[in-house]
């Protein structure tokens, strides 16, 4: 078939090569350049074992601070939306241990057929994206915090997870260079099978395999409607005229609940905005880290992408604001001279922001929906997670597809 991929972030690339694999004509349609929204700038993180779920019952117990606090790494700002409110009513009711515990087994499941596309795509084009297998720890600062932990160690364990609860002298021995922060630390997870790329790296090589295989990008290019015919989308309406196709996947991050509207589906997707900052490490031995580092208190991850670090944090429910407020990124470089003081000079800190599509109980949206066109899949809402699911999320669509009911 002709399917055509509305989104080049990574859920839609990692979309059109799974695509073009099992033989079909792809087009990729974007208003910008493959990952430019909420990919390029990312944590840089794959997280493949450690899944847990922002909508987690300890939320309740947070809400004060989120509400009010300004210096809080997760934020709601309310606003006249009534998307925000739907959401964020959803979100509270997610919040609860079942519904935790059922989002992280879904999560886990489909993070370990991630992995396994992710290496396949790695064997298929070997792309040049700083990508590393070195673990990752995440951090406690208190007893009580990492008793909390040990609870999620558990619950993964029993899906299929191998990690550990391990001490701050275990720490430091895993990771060198968090030796001047050994007594903040309480312990840390430590799962050795999780990984780090470079998100906007991985995009551009699977834009240029994908290229040399005949599929056709669209870029810069607005998707604004539909054209429908019979039930099903005839057309994406762009800025370049109708694309026609057999079939659709709209992989739009947050911008897929405002088309999902115009096609008869709720799209439970809201932005979560994100910033990251990427510096330039000292290369002395000990200095930055080489294993992924999570600081669960701050909200922060630490990612080495070859010769930088990526330091990425926050959530905030604040719209689709895109400014990036000087405090926030004083705040990103504030942790990394907390947690790594002799990693970098920050003498440069190329600031960015994006919005995570995200869900309220943190489950992507793959596959067809009830009263959208058959022949419209979607893969979107993948939160913070995007890059550690895309993969599998791709997988899930071509056997969508694969079973579609408007297939000629």
């Amino acid at each position: 078939m002709h399917v055509c991929v509305l989104g080049a972030g990574i859920v839609g690339l990692a979309t059109a090569w799974q695509l073009e694999r099992q033989g079909h004509q792809v087009t990729v349609i974007d208003r910008a350049a493959p990952g430019a929204g909420a990919s390029g700038g990312n944590g840089a993180q794959l997280s493949y074992s450690y899944v847990q779920p922002l909508a987690d019952p300890s939320i309740w117990t947070q809400l004060p601070k989120l509400l009010f606090s300004p210096t809080s790494p997760l934020k709601l700002r309310p606003q006249l939306d009534p998307l925000q409110w739907r959401w964020g009513l959803a979100f509270l009711a997610a919040c609860n241990a079942a519904t935790s515990r059922d989002t992280t087994a879904q999560l886990l499941a489909l993070a370990a057929a991630s992995r396994t596309g992710f290496e396949a795509m790695q064997a298929d084009i070997a792309p040049d994206c700083d990508f590393s297998a070195t673990g990752k720890l995440v951090l406690y600062a208190s007893a009580a915090s990492l008793e909390g932990a040990s609870a999620q160690v558990e619950l993964q364990r029993t899906l299929g997870s191998a990690q550990r609860i391990v001490t701050p002298d275990e720490c430091v021995a895993i990771e060198p260079a968090l030796a001047d922060y050994r007594g903040q630390m309480a312990g840390a997870v430590h799962t050795p099978s999780e990984c780090a790329a470079d998100c906007l790296k991985v995009c551009a090589e699977l834009m240029r395999a994908l290229s040399a295989r005949g599929v056709r990008f669209m870029l810069g290019v607005d998707v604004h409607g539909f054209a429908r015919s019979e039930g099903r989308v005839a057309a994406a309406q762009t800025s370049e005229g109708d694309i026609e196709a057999d079939a659709f996947v709209m992989a739009l991050g947050s911008a897929s609940h405002k088309l999902g509207r115009a096609l008869g589906a709720y799209l439970p997707v809201y932005p979560l905005k994100g910033y990251s900052i990427t510096v330039e490490v000292d290369p002395a031995p000990g200095a930055a880290p080489r294993v992924n580092v999570t600081d669960s208190a701050r909200k922060v991850v630490f990612a080495r992408i070859g010769s930088r670090l990526r330091v990425a944090g926050m959530a905030e429910l604040v719209g689709h604001d895109a400014s990036i407020p000087a405090t926030r990124i004083e705040t990103l470089a504030d942790a990394t001279r907390a947690v790594f003081p002799r990693a970098s000079r920050l003498a440069e800190l190329h600031p960015w922001t994006g919005m995570r599509p995200a869900t309220p109980k943190g489950l992507p949206i793959i596959g067809r929906l009830p009263h959208a066109p058959s022949n419209m899949l979607f893969n979107t809402g993948h939160g913070a997670l995007g890059f550690t699911l895309a993969f599998g999320s791709a997988q899930r669509i071509a056997q969508a597809l694969d079973a579609a009911p408007s297939r000629a």
